[in-house]
């Protein structure tokens, strides 16, 4: 990528110095005679990304959305720069040569190096490698938006992002250019914009609906944990609700990251109508400056009604045979995945208790530092599925899962997350999530099945788990 030392900023008023740079990119396509993906930065008052998006909201755009709230970090892009789907084996090494290559032909300019500034490639992995029946979202995709706002350390940036051929249209882009940055700082200042409106004359009615037996399927798990065929299968429930009133994914949205603040509040689109929503408890992968983070979170137990049952909880999960093995499973997973890509591995352990709003976890935070040539989706193919989200051994359990969930899971358990232009990034597991269409949405949660583990135990982990998501849609008595 191609940094130039120009301050759109600084002339505010005009879009002339503008234009003279968008005409030395002009340039720049024509000798090269490939496009330049061209990415201008620009300070502007600490926003509320979700805000943001929701006053440019259209189901029929791309956007993707993350959040930690209690770290005070949000990201939003929508509306598509340039885009790649892939599928196969191959999709994350695929998406990351896609990924080299546009910033290759990248010009930057403005402030670049502000905390999440420049270009970013949103990304969505599957958790199959290939796009499944009935499902809208490819088994890989990626794409660079053409507006991004970002809150980091209490600053707020605006990045524009537009293609530039050797035949462009200066004038139409300058103009589309500044008339966003203007709308950002406006909705950055407070306008007095409305936005979407959290409810309805009535609250909606729901109708549920629950394809197969979850209690049966965590049975037959169990039996082929027994005869050694497998040693975990993490099983999953899906959920449809048809609601009488259309359902606005974003409305949902607020309210998880109200709910869950130590999460990821995220949400996913590609422009076909439905919207991938959550508020995963867990990191895949970060690397920054070359050194990687990730953790094993697995095992759980219910959250107390009182402090001491809270911490009754808390202890009879640290010291529980079952969680602990299951915990160790995903860790030494990651261990031997990390190992050709990464040196100097450090696991923080024993586990410690993570606790949520609503459920408690065994977690250790594992982190080392990328080795030469390592590439964050290179990483990212060897992480997924983590045995947290599918099992051990991992082929085999993943043929389990196919056979005895029977429903697809699309971006469920998938990756999502982005890379930004200096080979770092941040992964996200799409757990505690629902994928929202119009009237529909179904809900997604699932529960690791080890040697002893029991069907009704499993059953009630997976109704913990439910009961946010239905909460934060308005259908807190479905179940």
């Amino acid at each position: 990528m191609e940094i130039l030392p120009l301050h759109p900023a600084e002339n505010a008023t005009s879009p002339d110095a503008l234009r003279g740079f968008l005409a030395q990119c002009r340039a720049a396509a024509e000798r090269d005679r490939h496009d330049k993906l061209v990415s201008i930065s620009l300070a502007l008052p600490p926003p509320d990304p979700l805000a943001v998006l929701e006053l440019i909201f259209d189901p029929a755009q791309p956007h993707f959305y993350a959040e930690r709230p209690s770290i005070g970090t949000a990201l939003a892009g929508a509306e598509v720069a340039v885009r790649k789907e892939s599928s196969g084996p191959q999709r994350f090494r695929e998406l990351r040569d896609w990924a080299e290559e546009t910033l290759a032909h990248t010009i930057a300019v403005g402030d670049v190096n502000a905390p999440l500034g420049g270009p970013h490639f949103f990304t969505a992995f599957a958790f199959r490698e290939e796009r499944e029946p009935g499902q809208p979202f490819p088994a890989a995709s990626a794409f660079v938006p053409r507006w991004q706002v970002a809150l980091a350390g209490g600053k707020g940036t605006a990045v524009a992002n537009l293609v530039v051929g050797p035949g462009s249209d200066l004038e139409a882009l300058a103009t589309r250019v500044w008339r966003a940055h203007r709308r950002l700082r406006e909705v950055g200042e407070g306008d007095g914009s409305e936005g979407v409106r959290s409810t309805s004359a009535a609250p909606a009615r729901f109708s549920l609906h629950e394809a197969g037996d979850y209690r049966a399927a965590v049975g037959r798990a169990l039996e082929r944990i027994g005869r050694g065929d497998i040693g975990k299968v993490v099983l999953a429930r899906a959920i449809d609700l048809q609601a009488d009133q259309p359902l606005h994914p974003l409305v949902a949205l607020n309210g998880l990251r109200q709910r869950f603040p130590d999460c990821y509040s995220f949400s996913f689109s590609d422009g076909g109508g439905p919207s991938f929503i959550g508020a995963s408890p867990e990191r895949l992968l970060r690397v920054s400056r070359g050194v990687l983070e990730t953790e094993a979170l697995a095992g759980s137990a219910p959250r107390g009604g009182s402090a001491s049952e809270d911490a009754a909880l808390a202890a009879g999960l640290a010291r529980s045979e079952k969680d602990r093995r299951e915990h160790e499973q995903v860790l030494a997973d990651i261990r031997a995945r990390l190992a050709p890509l990464a040196s100097e591995l450090e696991a923080s352990g024993p586990p410690q208790v993570r606790r949520l709003a609503n459920v408690q976890h065994l977690h250790t935070p594992v982190r080392g530092v990328l080795r030469d040539g390592a590439h964050p989706l290179d990483v990212l193919s060897e992480l997924h599925p983590t045995p947290a989200v599918g099992g051990a051994p991992r082929a085999a359990a993943l043929a389990a899962i196919r056979e005895l969930e029977g429903f697809p899971r699309g971006l469920y358990a998938g990756a999502l997350g982005w890379l930004n232009a200096r080979h770092g990034g941040e992964f996200f597991v799409g757990l505690r999530s629902a994928l929202v269409d119009g009237h529909a949405a179904r809900l997604y949660a699932g529960a690791g099945i080890v040697a002893g583990s029991t069907p009704e135990k499993e059953f009630a982990e997976t109704e913990l788990k439910f009961r946010a998501m239905l909460g934060a849609i308005g259908a807190p008595s479905a179940t």
